[in-house]
């Protein structure tokens, strides 16, 4: 079998809440999501997807894709796409790092493998270790009045984790956190993600004048460095995400014991190729992780879903329905949320599609 076109394509997805708040004055209305399709001179076609949250964020670019393409697709085509660690070879090999840019290639490589043996994703990867994985869902930096609501909304469609944005002015980051983790019922989670927010000694205060709640302080700071300056003083679990890049990041945290909990965005990790290896080293350490990434949307969820499936469900903390984010779509099919579990399909590869209709031409074509 071989790579005989590749194609990029672009289009927005706006946010389903109008605007998205987070970290220190961040906030997204509509997020460029980049899909790849790749077609084999079998019939088989497998699609891949990236979206950054934000064109700032973690130096993810959504013309990132479009620019490694045009380096990569001429060394990709007439490649087995089955191959999936001579594609990471290629990519690898072809341009250092930028691995949110890769993922969309090796997700789409990995559909047509799970198509080509007619089993899914989540079987190439170990098989099905939890069938429905738990999910949280993201609340806004919002006035009090209107994140309550937001959580009781989610908590009626089953939803029992919450991820409270926090990370700007700090004293207001206390009230936001004192003022919802009391409401939160037994059974139920919460995370205050501060997306690299704020700086060390505000976090420490923030810590210290929160240290009575049950809650998980989710990345404060920038750097790893400075996580843990604010982890030698919190009494709080501390999780993890932007600071998880790789392979060797994860060696430093399982030496350090330097989290409970590692978040494993696909992209940020390069995608599922480089994800297992971190994923499944973590949880060998005894670290739980969660399946997500930068944001996305029928395409990228079906990844998402497919890695949390095969991950130990002693070991997954949760996962997330990102394409109910979005007021448009990436794709046709892929992974199905409900009572507040999100549940990867049987069908062979991701079982997804790309949604042709509305991505519409594509912005670059390579291969016949």
């Amino acid at each position: 079998m071989k790579i005989t076109r590749i194609r990029i394509f672009k289009t927005g997805l706006p946010y389903v809440g109008g605007a998205y708040a987070w970290g220190a004055g961040n906030a997204i209305t509509v997020s460029q999501a980049s899909v790849v399709v790749i077609d084999t001179d079998a019939g088989l076609q497998g699609c891949g997807e990236f979206s950054p949250c934000g064109e700032n964020y973690m130096v993810a670019h959504s013309e990132g894709v479009e620019a490694l393409a045009r380096l990569v697709a001429p060394r990709l085509l007439g490649e087995d796409p089955r191959q999936v660690a001579r594609i990471e070879q290629i990519l690898d090999h072809a341009v250092q790092g930028h691995g949110y840019a890769k993922a969309p290639f090796d997700a789409a490589c990995w559909d047509i493998l799970g198509q080509a043996l007619s089993a899914p994703v989540w079987m190439l990867l170990g098989g099905k270790l939890t069938d429905g994985a738990p999910m949280y869902r993201v609340a806004p930096q919002k006035a009090t009045e209107e994140t309550l609501a937001e959580m009781e909304r989610y908590r009626a469609d089953g939803y029992r984790q919450f991820q409270i944005k926090v990370g700007g002015d700090w004293a207001a980051d206390i009230d936001r956190i004192r003022d919802t983790v009391p409401l939160l019922k037994p059974g139920e989670k919460a995370m205050a993600d501060a997306n690299q927010g704020w700086r060390v000694d505000n976090a420490i205060r923030v810590a210290r004048a929160t240290r009575d709640l049950d809650f998980i302080l989710e990345q404060p700071c920038r750097s790893y460095e400075e996580c843990q300056q604010v982890r030698r003083v919190a009494e709080q679990p501390m999780k993890l995400d932007e600071c998880v890049t790789g392979i060797h990041a994860a060696q430093r945290i399982v030496a350090d014991r330097g989290a409970e909990i590692c978040c494993l965005k696909i992209s940020n990790l390069g995608g599922l190729t480089k994800a297992r290896r971190v994923r499944d080293y973590l949880v060998e350490n005894r670290i739980p992780v969660v399946s997500e990434d930068t944001w996305g949307g029928e395409i990228t969820s079906a990844v998402v879903a497919h890695f949390a499936a095969s991950t130990p469900p002693e070991y997954l903390q949760n996962t997330t329905d990102l394409m109910n984010y979005n007021t448009r779509s990436t794709g046709i099919g892929g992974p199905v949320a409900k009572d507040g579990k999100l549940y990867a399909t049987d069908t062979p590869g991701l079982g997804v599609s790309a949604d042709f209709e509305s991505l519409g031409d594509p912005v670059a074509v390579y291969g016949a």
